[in-house]
């Protein structure tokens, strides 16, 4: 175990406490302390002594099951500063010195990996905000369109092409290979030109879903985003995923390009750059191509989302586009939405 440190108070056949101290120890992680003591017999009890937010705290020595004694700290307990001394108590209730003291303990230089460096930056940034609730609402409308007669006495009919969405959402920053997970989930209504269908009835479409979705780090500069998607209607039970590449910072300036698919409802893939316009406020040009809802066509939508970041967590955007089937006819796209951090 090492050399006896010095003790004070004790005589020179009392117990003696053989203490080999660690120089370094990694920050955040478990602690674990080992320690013999000579004459066991006249001990009552040893402890680990160390001071956290101002106030000294004790932990017990232990038998251990492969070694003389063992007192092990919790990793919280082992970040910033830390230093720590021996203590033993006598049979007759006195406390005395084993290793070090109260009032010069011994100082363990704590070390950090390149991990824990990068999350703690990034919390930092964050403002030490790793939930975040949203929620939003969206309107589209792709203009009229003629669905194709599909039979020799059926006759075209004239739709308005459009749908809105309500949706909410959580997020937790996990800051680590796993950046972040959440799960959001909503409701679509619309109409559409559903393919085989002519009745007014049956071009109504909709959707209710549930997203639970996962951010894995590959690289700092590489992000790689997995989606499942579920939906559960009158009309039955729907499953789908999704796929994004985020090439640049998550919560900064970065490109996007994703996929997305569910059972019926259809299909978009996407791409969006955003760029800060001040240190508060991104702008993000969106190009999607999607069958959504349940169309018989795909449609492009031309969008731009400005995000506003309020202070105490708060952030605002809203969005503004264009989008079509066909070069004859489109509609607006509109926005809002919300965001609570902390």
């Amino acid at each position: 175990m090492g050399a006896a440190a010095s003790a004070q108070g004790l005589a020179p056949d009392g117990p003696r406490v053989l203490h080999a101290p660690p120089a370094t120890h990694a920050a955040c992680t478990d602690l674990s302390l080992r320690a013999a003591i000579e004459h066991p017999e006249q001990v009552k009890a040893a402890w680990l002594v160390y001071t956290r937010e101002g106030a000294a705290r004790e932990v017990p020595f232990r038998r251990a099951s492969d070694g003389p004694y063992l007192a092990t700290l919790p990793g919280a307990e082992v970040c910033g500063a830390f230093a720590y001394s021996i203590e033993i108590e006598l049979l007759d209730g006195a406390r005395v010195a084993g290793f070090a003291h109260r009032t010069d303990p011994h100082e363990v230089a704590l070390t950090t990996s390149r991990e824990v460096e990068r999350e703690r930056a990034l919390l930092a940034r964050l403002s030490g905000r790793r939930s975040v609730v949203t929620a939003s609402a969206e309107y589209a409308n792709f203009g009229d369109t003629t669905t194709k007669p599909t039979g020799p006495t059926a006759a075209a009919t004239h739709i308005s092409d459009r749908y809105h969405r309500i949706e909410a959402g959580y997020t937790y920053r996990m800051l680590g290979v796993v950046a972040e997970f959440g799960i959001r989930g909503g409701v679509v209504r619309g109409t559409s030109a559903v393919p085989g269908e002519t009745e007014r009835g049956k071009l109504d479409v909709g959707l209710n879903y549930g997203a639970p979705r996962v951010l894995f780090r590959a690289a700092d500069w590489l992000h790689i985003e997995a989606t499942m998607l579920t939906s559960v209607t009158e009309v039955g039970f729907s499953i789908g995923g999704g796929a994004a590449f985020v090439i640049g910072d998550p919560w900064g300036s970065k490109f996007t390009m994703g996929v997305e698919s569910i059972q019926v409802f259809g299909t978009r893939a996407y791409t969006r750059l955003d760029l800060p316009v001040t240190p508060r406020v991104y702008v993000a040009p969106i190009v999607e191509v999607t069958d959504m809802p349940h169309a018989d066509r795909p449609g492009v939508r031309l969008l731009v989302e400005a995000r506003a970041d309020l202070g105490d967590g708060y952030g605002l955007g809203a969005l503004l586009g264009y989008q079509a089937r066909d070069a004859s006819s489109g509609g607006p796209a509109g926005g809002l939405s919300l965001s609570y951090a902390f």
